[in-house]
Formats: C-alpha cells, sequence, structure tokens
C-alpha cells in the first residue's frame, strides 16, 4: 500500500508541470507561427488603423523572399497599392535585399479592371543589373507583391515613363504579366521558360 501511495503522489505532483508546460510550449508555438504568417488575403482595413501587407525582397542572391509590414489603412485599391510599393521601393527591414534599382521611383498606378498599371521611372531599366535573373527578380519583386496582397489584381502591366512597350535586355514588358511564386524557390538559375519573350536581336 505505501508504494501505491507514493506513486500517486508522484503523478499527482508531475500533471501540473505537465500541463503548464505544454500550455507555455503552445504558446511559444502560436507566437512563433503568428511571426512567420502571411495572411493568405491582407485586410485592406483593419481596426486598429494598419494594414499588414507581404513584400518580396531578394534573398541569398537567386530568389525572392516574403518580409511583412505594417502599413496605414487605407481605402482605395490605387492608393493602397502604390503605398506598398512605396514601402518595396524603401527597402527591406530585414536581411533581405532590394531587387529594384537604388533610383527607382514610382510615377503612378491605376487599376484597369484586373489589371493594375504600374509606371516607374527609367531608373528600373537603365540601372538593373545585367543577366536574366536580376531582371526576373526585379519585376516579379512588383508583380508578386501586388498579386499577394491585392487578390482582385490578377495580372501587372509595367510601364517605363509612360512607355507602354518596354522592353529591358532580357524581358518583353509589353504585356500584362501574372504572378510567378515559383521564384521563392532557392536556386541558381532563373526559371528555364521565362513568362516574358526575350528581346529581339538578343
Amino acid at each position: 500500500m505505501p508504494l501505491v501511495r507514493r506513486k500517486r503522489v508522484n503523478i499527482g505532483l508531475v500533471l501540473p508541470f505537465l500541463v503548464i508546460a505544454l500550455a507555455f510550449g503552445w504558446m511559444l508555438w502560436q507566437k512563433y507561427q503568428t511571426s512567420y504568417r502571411i495572411p493568405a488575403t491582407p485586410q485592406t482595413k483593419q481596426h486598429s488603423g494598419t494594414r499588414t501587407v507581404v513584400l518580396f525582397f531578394v534573398a541569398d542572391g537567386n530568389r525572392l523572399a516574403r518580409e511583412a509590414r505594417e502599413l496605414e489603412s487605407c481605402n482605395e485599391a490605387g492608393a493602397c497599392i502604390k503605398n506598398t510599393l512605396d514601402a518595396l521601393l524603401s527597402g527591406p527591414l530585414g536581411d533581405y535585399d532590394v531587387a529594384l534599382p537604388e533610383n527607382t521611383s514610382l510615377n503612378s498606378v491605376r487599376i484597369e479592371g484586373g489589371t493594375a498599371v504600374v509606371d516607374l521611372s527609367r531608373e528600373f531599366a537603365v540601372d538593373l543589373p545585367s543577366g536574366s535573373s536580376a531582371e526576373m527578380l526585379a519585376v516579379y519583386s512588383i508583380v508578386d507583391t501586388i498579386s499577394a496582397n491585392y487578390p482582385q489584381i490578377s495580372r501587372v502591366k509595367l510601364t517605363v515613363e509612360g512607355n507602354s512597350s518596354t522592353v529591358l535586355n532580357h524581358l518583353d514588358l509589353s504585356a500584362p504579366l501574372a504572378p510567378d511564386y515559383s521564384l521563392e524557390q532557392a536556386s541558381g538559375q532563373a526559371p528555364a521558360v521565362a513568362p516574358s519573350t526575350p528581346k529581339k536581336g538578343k
């Protein structure tokens, strides 16, 4: 009988510690998940007066990576997209690298149905590093940032100083582009089949 009593006492002492440890572990896990979770459909307006957006920057020099950012709430889609792209152009807060040339500025944003038309300064095209990979990362950092935060936008049309037929060294931007989230995968090279046509004569 004494042996049985000791076992019950030990279990009684251990159980509260197990419950506390499990509860603490669950809270830590929830906090970790919250800090890294990107909302599938971020809210344009939240009760707190802010909204969470996801921005696409460059990681490891060869892929896109997401960084969450808190911005002021807004109501009009074009203005919201412009504010989001301004945050993208301001650069990452963490250890990522910006995909866009340093002096690139945003001229305008307008919505045409399900397409966002984004006009950039000439520096975007002139100061881009050479190579198809750099061009892909720069272009899709914009396209994926818009598409991930605004599901009503299915395609993004990039223009440079109003030129709707801009062609970079390797990518043709004359047609609207759909997002390409495969660029988040670690890789030492650009996708085998680029979603844009090469520049003629290159």
